[in-house]
């Protein structure tokens, strides 16, 4: 009998500086608890041994904070010590990936990354506007970036992602083309464009409230979305979800798992897990990871019925632009989608921002800039 799928995820709550829009949970400043917090991390994977034996693990994802602001030799125990608890003998069948940020990054840690078995990078580049760079709190220039990039495949990376960000300040569509134009000659096999959303209590949110910072209007930041989205697919990239493109084949398969509603384990502070059809998270206190039980910094979230996980695995699905599969949902809850939620795709269908191509409910082009009013019909 096959074992179900898991992902597992990894979080590194440390960074060398917060960048100006973000509420992550992420803490500058704090290297001397490093090692402290690696190895209750450590623990947490070795306490959770019976979980990770009974699946097959299919993606690991390093995330933060900064993962690569940390001495490697961190990064190396942590995979070493899931494949010691999950009984693997290499990693080669998983997508491993870790996030980097240049500036923090050095030739060393990558050949590091690449022994230890990481074979997918995520870059947090944003921009290549080194004004704009400045502007958002990044502690690093364009030609860092490249440096980071161009190491990289010269190790023998051949699985990159890129971050960019739209809907920055005083950003306009020049700026926009120029960074696409600059990051498609690079042809990473992976982009994330993410729409800046303005956090509460962030100093951003601070600084725009001020008028200190202007953002584009919203119809300018729709303009450079639909530009991004026509480049990048006349280049040869998928649009596969909202906010990521990629190569044939180059999907992230631990974000699309998750898409799917699939299971995956989290560790670390603020570390959220999906299992059994339950979910729960971690404190996202570090001092109380530090101190804490290991049982007692656990929180669960949710216990779901069969009709949250319907409501759920839709929501999900129609984040991906192929959308929800009928047959799919058919075979996982014995149900017809369209029938469940009948009210909801009419409703959505006669707006014009759902429709109905074959075996797929997927989002309409209007769709794609009103997508929360969609997943707010099933939450």
């Amino acid at each position: 009998m096959l074992k179900p799928e898991l992902g597992i995820y990894i979080h590194i709550p440390f960074c060398k500086q917060k960048c100006m829009y973000c509420d992550f949970v992420s803490f500058p400043n704090q290297e001397e608890k490093q090692a402290q917090y690696i190895e209750k991390v450590l623990q947490e994977i070795n306490q959770e041994k019976e979980i990770l034996l009974k699946y097959q693990i299919t993606t690991i994802y390093i995330g933060g904070g900064t993962p690569s602001v940390i001495d490697s030799k961190y990064i190396t125990d942590i995979l070493n010590t899931i494949k010691k608890v999950a009984n693997l003998e290499n990693l080669e069948n998983i997508e491993v990936t870790i996030e980097v940020n240049p500036g923090t990054v050095t030739e060393e840690k990558l050949l590091s990354y690449k022994n230890s078995g990481i074979n997918r990078l995520s870059i947090g580049l944003q921009t290549t506007n080194d004004r704009l760079l400045k502007t958002i709190g990044r502690i690093h220039k364009y030609q860092d970036f490249l440096n980071t990039y161009k190491t990289a495949r010269k190790l023998g990376f051949n699985n990159i992602n890129t971050d960019l960000m739209i809907g920055l300040p005083t950003q306009n569509l020049k700026d926009v083309k120029k960074s696409l134009e600059e990051i498609i000659m690079l042809k990473p096999e992976h982009i994330s464009v993410y729409s800046l959303i303005l956090e509460e209590n962030t100093p951003m949110e601070r600084l725009v409230d001020q008028g200190k910072l202007k953002l584009p209007s919203d119809e300018a930041e729709r303009r450079q979305y639909h530009y991004v989205k026509n480049i990048l697919e006349l280049n040869g990239y998928i649009h596969y979800e909202i906010s990521n493109f990629a190569f044939p084949t180059k999907q992230s398969k631990h974000n699309c798992n998750c898409w799917e509603q699939k299971e995956y384990i989290g560790f670390g502070v603020s570390a959220h897990s999906y299992i059994s059809k339950k979910r729960y998270s971690n404190t996202n206190n570090l001092n109380q990871y530090l101190e804490k039980n290991l049982n007692e910094i656990k929180t669960i979230n949710e216990i779901q019925n069969q009709e949250s996980q319907e409501k759920e695995y839709m929501l999900l699905g129609l984040r991906k632009l192929d959308g929800v599969q009928i047959t799919k949902f058919k075979e996982k809850f014995g149900k017809n989608p369209i029938y469940i939620f009948r009210n909801e795709i009419k409703k959505l269908v006669e707006q014009g921002l759902l429709e109905i191509d074959l075996d797929n409910i997927l989002l309409t082009s209007k769709g794609l800039d009103l997508a929360n009013l969609v997943w707010e019909e099933f939450i």
